[in-house]
């Protein structure tokens, strides 16, 4: 390349524009005793340390008024963020430029260094509500955090995963995101964990065995589910449009780098044994890939799968309840006020014996209602929007965490929480359970069928919120689409 550019005479001109600079807001100016800009040298000078001419009590002390300042002259603040803290109104932050760490008449100004994107991102870690307290464990991972893996082939495709090395609290589940290119594979594999799918764009057609010999091939298209067990080998092609899915391991350890490929097995295993098992001339061999395939491009899938639909004896999954797929897409939601949920766990899906799921739409304003799992973590995927997670942990400790369009939450079983849009849009999430039922406490619905007495001896609350609170679940609660008016119910006023 360099030497092309300077065949055509452009080498000096390419070399003299300015280094690309990214800019993500942040505060600049004299900050550690550094004004930056630097002077350019062209030679070095100077010496690396000082002398004790500059210890304390040698050196000239700084002035008490009048040096270098931490003030901050005329902060914006944005709409809610001089009510109250206990109120903890959500705070949008890209409304202004320099946000500022300040609720009610906590806090104070933030001089810097700082990156402003990170903080407009997560206003309820910069500008936490008074509710937050003690330590709770990071309950947020962005996978635009994670490092992406590249396939093999030419734009073949690529994956990003979660796991505990990145978010250590997630000891049960781990996920990868992983995009195919129109006809591209991921390469023919198994794992020691088991392997749940949520289709996020486009169609694939994924083939396996069980141990048993029986066989199962079928397409998904997005807002469909698979499930493969440990163990059982599989295949996964994308279609002619390409793909996108969202793949959760039962293992919070998992790796995608830890997989059993195919292309392995031939490598790993001595040449004449891997003739002597297939019943083949060694020769067969010559061309076996010499390193994994991972993602790779493949020709078309016949249109027509009966021309890969191969059986033994045994015959096929398909259609029973060891069946890997199912076609989430095709269940009509359930539509209250407020947004949809639709739950798949092993009683309509039952091959995936320990995977419940939830999949779940908040109108603006509107909220999963407050509400805990008694024996399971949950593990959330944020498809859509933008929204917030209060966990309360036991005895005291509480956390808000902010979350927007790929990035997975975590919140550890009985721990309370909810989560609540706090965008302009249609919050979209997936929550996924080991568990072999979806079943969650709420809390408003745990206030309705206790002893009236009891709630009001233990919380002085009065019959008329106690009797406001619905016997049956809600699942979702409405609110204003202002996040910060105190009408929280989004009734209109009368």
């Amino acid at each position: 390349m360099v030497r092309s550019l300077g065949a055509l005479g452009l080498l000096p001109l390419v070399l003299s524009l300015p280094a690309p600079q990214m800019h993500y807001g942040e505060n600049s100016g004299p900050v550690g005793g550094v004004s930056p800009p630097i002077p350019t040298v062209t030679a070095a000078s100077g010496s690396l340390y000082g002398d004790a001419k500059l210890l304390g009590g040698n050196a000239e002390r700084p002035p008490a008024s009048g040096g270098d300042s931490a003030n901050v002259p005329n902060p914006e603040l944005v709409n809610g963020q001089e009510e109250p803290a206990d109120l903890g109104l959500f705070l949008d932050f890209n409304s202004v430029d320099v946000p500022q760490p300040i609720r009610g008449s906590k806090g104070n100004t933030d001089p810097g260094p700082r990156t402003y994107e990170y903080e407009k991102l997560n206003p309820d870690l910069f500008a936490p509500p008074d509710s937050d307290q003690g330590d709770v464990p990071n309950s947020m991972w962005p996978m635009g955090l994670s490092h992406v893996k590249q396939g093999v082939g030419e734009r073949s495709g690529w994956s990003r995963q979660q796991n505990q090395k990145v978010l250590p609290v997630a000891d049960t589940m781990a996920a990868v995101d992983m995009r195919l290119a129109p006809h591209a594979y991921r390469e023919l594999h198994w794992h020691t964990a088991g392997e749940w799918a949520l289709m996020l764009k486009g169609s694939v057609r994924v083939a396996a065995i069980n141990e048993d010999g029986q066989s199962f091939i079928d397409d998904v298209t997005a807002g469909d589910v698979w499930f493969f067990p440990p163990g059982v080998p599989h295949s996964i092609q994308a279609l002619d449009e390409g793909c996108e899915f969202l793949l959760v391991f039962d293992d919070g350890e998992f790796s995608e780098d830890e997989t059993f490929l195919a292309s392995e097995v031939f490598m790993r295993n001595p040449k004449a044994v891997m003739a002597k098992n297939l019943q083949v001339d060694v020769s067969a061999f010559k061309d076996i890939p010499k390193k994994e395939l991972f993602i790779f491009n493949g020709t078309p899938a016949p249109a027509d799968i009966e021309k890969q639909n191969i059986t033994s004896k045994a015959g096929s999954l398909s259609g029973g309840p060891g069946s890997y797929t199912y076609h989430w897409s095709k269940q009509e939601p359930f539509t209250t006020e407020g947004g949809t949920v639709k739950i798949l766990d092993p009683t309509t899906f039952p091959v995936a014996s320990m995977f419940s799921s939830a999949l779940v739409t908040l109108q603006p304003g509107a909220m999963r209602e407050i509400h805990w799992h008694s024996t399971s973590d949950e593990w959330n995927y944020f498809l859509q929007g933008s929204a917030r997670i209060t966990v309360f942990a036991a005895p005291s400790a509480a956390r808000t965490f902010d979350y927007t369009a790929g990035d997975v939450g975590y919140i550890e079983a009985a721990n309370c929480h909810y989560v609540e849009n706090t965008g302009d849009e249609d919050v979209i999430f997936l929550e996924v359970l080991q568990a072999p039922k979806f079943t969650d406490i709420s809390l408003s619905q745990w206030l309705a069928l206790t002893p009236k007495q009891v709630i009001k001896d233990t919380l002085n609350l009065t019959d008329e919120v106690i009797d406001a609170q619905p016997k049956e679940k809600s699942l979702i609660k409405p609110g204003n689409t202002n996040m910060t008016s105190l009408d929280f119910t989004g009734k209109k006023s009368s």
